[in-house]
Formats: structure tokens, C-alpha cells, sequence
């Protein structure tokens, strides 16, 4: 097989970058009429939505990679036993923001990431309602494209303390008392409220300094953006370990706690240690 960079070429991405585009137009189909919402066995939202974009996505890669192995939220349980054998495999999340797109307010995400050996080393996040598509591939950097104008991002410096607030982005259904703590040991700073992968996209453009995200996720609500900040240069950690996250590494698809940055700084992770050991 190609290696990672050259296994996504300017073709290939920019019908990747359609196809998700293509995921999002399904979704508005729904969100402009009458949604209808299940309940998954984890209590998680469902809607028809979910289930549009999903097939969408599959038949495209199904497509244009047939030989890539496909998983996603909505494509039911497969084994680790099955999973661990893939050196390469699409990872899914056809609507990431379920809440949100509930809710109506337009912060939910189509999310694409290819993973090889455990690493997002590309990914696409397409916001269908903000008209907003993140991509980024390892080597070969991130962009944004909105309004018919492609962009490349990259992740800010960490302003120097008194110069300039810093700017925590958190979760806008999703907050805990560790994240509380977190933002108590801090320097001063801003608090952005934002829903889905679009809070990750924020880090790697340079509109936010950190994403703590103190509470539980799974990989494919995150993968595809993790690919964006650290093709803009950025991290997205472990919160207990400060490695970077890594996929399909156990039976379990849950990440642990994890940190987006910019970069790293002594006094955030001094707060984080302390956010954690309050747990």
C-alpha cells in the first residue's frame, strides 16, 4: 500500500471533501422538515439524519476506496478482533452534534477520518449549516474552506500571560466540574461555548488556545478533527499521559480525557493535573 501522503491525493481529497459535502446536503434534507429523534441503547439521540449522512459517506468511500475498511457510529459493532487486524481504515462520524442539530442551532459536523496504525493522518470536517469545511492531512497541512475560498490554518501561539486573554473553548451540552476546576488554574481567559468537532477546528485555526474535554467521547467524535489540529500544528493529548490520542488500540472506541493545544505551557498543565486528581 501507498504510505499516508501519498494515499490521499488532490483527487481523492477533493472528492472526499464532495462526498461529505454531499453527507451534509442529506442532512439538511431532514433538518429543514420534521426531525424525528430515537434513543440508542446508550441513551444517545438518533435521528434520520444520522442515518442519511451515514449512508452517504459509505457509498462514497464504498466508491472511491473499496478496499479501505469502513468504520462508523452508525455501522453497528465490529469485533476488535476484526478491527486490530486493519493497518488502514476509514473512521466515521456522520453527525457528530446530534444535540445541537436537535436544538437547530447549526453546530453539528460531517466527520471523515482515515486512520493507519492507530493515527488520524487525514480528516474532514464538513459543518453543513455554517457552510464550513476543516481538512487536514499529515504532511501536508490543514485548510479551511468557506464562501468558494480555500484557506490554510494554522494553530496560534499561546499568548504571553498579561498581553492577551486566552481562549478555552468547552462544550456547549457537555460540561463538568473538572472542567470548572481546570479553568480555575488558569491565567485569565475567555470561555468559548461550542458544540460538536467544530471545538477542535476552533484550536486549529487559532481562534482558541485549548479544548479541555473532561468528560467521555468516543473516537469517532473525534479522530477527524484531531487530524486538522495536527495537520495545523497542533496536539490533541491524552489528559492523564500528555500522548497523543491513538485509535483502535482496544476493544472499548472511548477515548480517555484529552487536551487540544496549540502548544504546551507549564501553567495549563499544572491545572489540568489538578482538574484530574479532584476527579
Amino acid at each position: 500500500m501507498n504510505d499516508s501522503k501519498s494515499f490521499i491525493d488532490a483527487p481523492l481529497c477533493e472528492a472526499l471533501i464532495n462526498g461529505a459535502v454531499e453527507a451534509g446536503n442529506a442532512i439538511l434534507a431532514v433538518y429543514e422538515g420534521d426531525i424525528r429523534v430515537e434513543t440508542k441503547d446508550d441513551d444517545s439521540p438518533l435521528t434520520q439524519a444520522d442515518l442519511a449522512s451515514h449512508r452517504s459517506l459509505v457509498a462514497m468511500l464504498q466508491r472511491l476506496t473499496p478496499d479501505v475498511p469502513i468504520l462508523s457510529e452508525e455501522s453497528g459493532d465490529i469485533s476488535y478482533a476484526e478491527r486490530r487486524e486493519w493497518q488502514r481504515y476509514w473512521l466515521l462520524d456522520p453527525l457528530d452534534g446530534t444535540k445541537e442539530f436537535i436544538k437547530r442551532n447549526g453546530e453539528f459536523t460531517v466527520n471523515v477520518a482515515l486512520i493507519d496504525q492507530g493515527v488520524p493522518v487525514f480528516g474532514i470536517v464538513h459543518a453543513p449549516v455554517l457552510g464550513i469545511t476543516w481538512y487536514g492531512q499529515q504532511g501536508k497541512g490543514a485548510f479551511k474552506q468557506e464562501g468558494g475560498e480555500t484557506t490554510e490554518i494554522r494553530v496560534r501561539a499561546l499568548p504571553e500571560e498579561g498581553s492577551e486573554a486566552w481562549k478555552i473553548v468547552g462544550s456547549r451540552s457537555h460540561g463538568s466540574s473538572e472542567f470548572e476546576t481546570f479553568c480555575e488554574g488558569l491565567p485569565e481567559h475567555e470561555r468559548v461555548s461550542m458544540g460538536s468537532s467544530i471545538k477542535l477546528c476552533l484550536v486549529a485555526e487559532g481562534k482558541a488556545d485549548l479544548y479541555p474535554r473532561l468528560a467521555p467521547t468516543s473516537e469517532w467524535d473525534t479522530a477527524a478533527a484531531q487530524a486538522v489540529v495536527t495537520a495545523a500544528g497542533g496536539e490533541v493529548l491524552n489528559a492523564e499521559t500528555l500522548e497523543p490520542l491513538l485509535c483502535n488500540q482496544q476493544e472499548s472506541v472511548l477515548n480517555p480525557f484529552f487536551i487540544v493545544c496549540g502548544q504546551r505551557n507549564e501553567r495549563w498543565i499544572d491545572a489540568l493535573q489538578v482538574a484530574l486528581s479532584n476527579r
